[in-house]
């Protein structure tokens, strides 16, 4: 076969060896490139699909959050350096990082960055006795959340409460107060939201204050958050027919709360006959005695 020397090649050849030889080289550039860019968006993915860090705020709660959720307030008002670095994460999770992650990660999220931003609230202005006395606290007062400012309000009824049909997080959101659930001694995660959640219902119903039944007088008292909430519990524990004497978010609340108790217990809620009444609210400061 004779040798093919590029010098000795007619021009018309020249051209299009030169060109097939540029747009050989363009193309594993492209492709170089190409795979560049995918690589860093596998990796920009990673990256944004990673939970938020609690620590710090697993920290304050271990150290200033006793066994029964009350909170040492004068203590973390003078120590609050991890409380505020927090609280300034929550602000820089971009909307991007926050739609990576799954629904339980956005909620245990949520329902931190609403537990965080009310002890905030509350050190702000310590010494106080409730959080009523604090001037616009739910509907005025701004957090940065998610990059946007947002109030305490907007994140439990404008985000959690429209976005996701999960009524337990009315057992785990705490407004710093007694008739509040217990604040836990440990972030949410979702990875073991469910588990979570489910411990803060039995924790919350087993207590005299926020749910007992007196068959003496057929009536179930419950807390106030069910008269306020109870429609939220409607989509995924109404019936097509309520119990006697009982209207359909009545009905609802009452399911669900049957699923967390005893036998018996279970047996006289869903037989019904009974009426049920609204326990009042303590809106006493949560504070450790």
């Amino acid at each position: 076969m004779p040798k093919l020397y590029l010098a000795n090649t007619p021009n018309r050849f020249l051209i299009p060896l030169t060109l097939l030889l540029l747009l050989t080289s363009c193309a594993g550039y492209s492709n170089s490139s190409t795979m560049n860019k995918q690589e860093e968006q596998q990796e920009s993915s990673v990256v944004a699909a990673q939970p938020l860090n609690y620590q710090d705020y697993a920290e304050v709660l271990r150290e200033y959050v006793d066994a029964s959720g009350r909170v040492d307030y004068e203590k973390l008002k003078n120590n609050r350096q991890k409380l505020d670095k927090f609280n300034a994460a929550i602000g820089s999770v971009t909307p991007n990082i926050y739609e990576s992650w799954t629904d339980e990660e956005k909620i245990a999220f949520l329902i931190n960055a609403y537990n965080s931003l009310t002890l905030q609230a509350i050190v702000d202005n310590y010494p106080t006795e409730s959080i009523r006395d604090i001037p616009g606290v739910w509907e005025r007062k701004k957090f940065k959340v998610i990059g946007q400012e947002m109030t305490l309000n907007d994140i439990e009824h404008e985000t959690l409460r429209k976005e996701f049909d999960e009524p337990r997080i009315h057992m785990a959101l705490v407004c710093a107060s007694i008739g509040c659930p217990k604040l836990r001694t440990e972030p949410f995660m979702g990875e073991k939201l469910n588990a979570q959640l489910d411990e803060q219902t039995r924790v919350f119903l087993a207590n005299p204050d926020n749910f007992r039944i007196d068959r003496d007088s057929q009536r179930v008292y419950v807390s106030s958050i069910f008269k306020w909430f109870g429609e939220d519990f409607e989509k995924s524990y109404g019936k097509k027919e309520n119990f006697a004497n009982l209207n359909g978010k009545e009905t609802a609340f009452i399911n669900f709360i049957s699923q967390y108790l005893s036998p018996a217990e279970r047996e006289y809620l869903t037989r019904g006959g009974y009426k049920v009444s609204y326990l009042d609210y303590d809106w006493s400061l949560n504070a450790k005695r």
